[in-house]
């Protein structure tokens, strides 16, 4: 069997195991140019040429390296349509806390306007407005990169795909948080905020994680977005618009092509998690806690959840990656972490409050990496091979995919 590993795949000899595949509907590939160009021929609202004057200056927000989206195609689309010199738009990279890009990354990323876009600084931003917080207790201040902020209109991609905390991801999300600032990744993504029991993976409507965001991006941007998502056969399809109903619509494709039904109880999973999600254990985690925290976990508790993944910049280099690597590194065990972390914690670090609550229930098993000294810190186990962390006769799980597969209980 073949597993999604780095940009190519991982052979796995799995005739000793009594497996399962978790194949999802997966949706058919569209042309990504002419899905992009129809969609903003036909937006959410008013088309993007009526929003701006040739005498504004224009922000767009683009998804940073952790994200499959074609943005040298989406930005190229958009930078047509704009009724305003070249040089009255500017380029952001929606960083959150994550690392900043490199140059080669940016010309990968955005092609020939490459020369337009900065790494956002998430030190360098303004605040625009309160949000009312979760539990009622007092406001948490939205605040937004500088450049966006002085723009006349704010424009965003953004990539529509399962999210653990926002259902799927997304519309004002690229600029709230990829554009925003520390105090508001460190309430979107504190203890109070996922603890609500509305915010889950695959969950868009009640979910105030969503809620968050939209009312953020009301205050902050975007004003128009384009965004696509994706399946395993490729970007399944584009929406321009309004951030609210570009989710939506994208979610609704989204949930038809990635859900898929398991029954009964898995003594394993082996959990494929494609580029650029296995760069490091912050982002290559996830393959596990989707599954785990999912809307329907089918291994049963104490079974092994495995993730094959070279992971060649260990735990991350990004202010987050490496607040998620500390958690960890002090912690003396999942419990322990867990409870600690339940009365708070640093923006960034919610990746390690997500994974020790998994590992309350489920051993997560990294193989086939390049920093086993990393994943052995991060109470998880390395294994040079997918086969070591399986006993002969287990029933297997296989999600080829697991960042775009949603299990659900049949």
């Amino acid at each position: 069997m073949q597993i999604p590993y780095g940009e190519g795949e991982l052979d796995i000899d799995l005739s000793a195991y009594d497996v399962t595949v978790a194949e999802p509907p997966g949706g058919e590939a569209v042309d990504v140019p002419a899905a992009a160009e129809a969609a903003l021929d036909d937006p959410h609202g008013p088309a993007l040429e009526t929003l701006a004057s040739p005498d504004n200056e224009v922000a767009v927000v683009v998804t940073d390296v952790t994200r499959d989206t074609p943005d040298d195609v989406l930005l190229a689309e958009l930078l047509d349509r704009l009724p305003v010199p070249r040089e009255n738009v500017s380029v952001t990279l929606g960083l959150g806390l994550h690392r900043p890009m490199t140059d080669e990354e940016i010309r990968d990323g955005l092609g020939e306007n490459a020369d337009l876009a900065v790494n956002h600084d998430p030190d360098s931003v303004v605040q625009v407005g309160e949000l009312d917080r979760v539990n009622g207790e007092g406001t948490v201040p939205v605040e937004v990169n500088r450049i966006v902020d002085d723009a006349d209109l704010v424009v965003a991609t953004g990539m529509v795909e399962p999210h653990q905390y926002a259902g799927f991801s997304g519309g004002a999300k690229t600029v709230v948080i990829g554009a925003g600032s520390e105090s508001m990744i460190r309430y979107t993504h504190g203890p109070e905020m996922l603890g609500e029991p509305g915010v889950r993976l695959g969950r868009v409507d009640d979910n105030p994680f969503r809620e968050a965001l939209d009312k953020a991006g009301d205050l902050a941007g975007p004003d128009f977005c384009v965004n696509v998502t994706q399946g395993p056969s490729g970007i399944l399809g584009v929406s321009a618009g309004r951030p609210r109903d570009v989710v939506h619509e994208l979610a609704s494709v989204g949930l038809d092509a990635l859900s898929v039904d398991m029954a009964g109880e898995y003594d394993a999973a082996i959990t494929g998690v494609p580029a650029p999600k296995d760069a490091n254990l912050y982002q290559a985690s996830r393959a596990a806690t989707y599954l785990c925290l999912g809307p329907h976990n089918p291994v049963r508790e104490g079974g092994r959840v495995v993730v094959p993944a070279r992971i060649p910049e260990g735990a991350g280099e990004g202010t987050g990656e490496q607040r998620f690597y500390e958690r960890f590194k002090n912690a003396s065990s999942a419990e322990a972490l867990y409870d600690e972390m339940r009365e708070g914690y640093e923006p960034g670090a919610q990746r390690a409050f997500v994974v020790a609550r998994a590992l309350r229930r489920n051993p997560v098993h990294i193989t086939n990496c390049d920093r086993p000294d990393v994943v052995r810190e991060c109470l998880m186990t390395p294994h040079e091979t997918v086969t070591e962390a399986l006993t002969p006769g287990d029933r297997v799980l296989v999600v080829p995919d697991s960042l775009h597969t949603l299990v659900t209980a049949p």
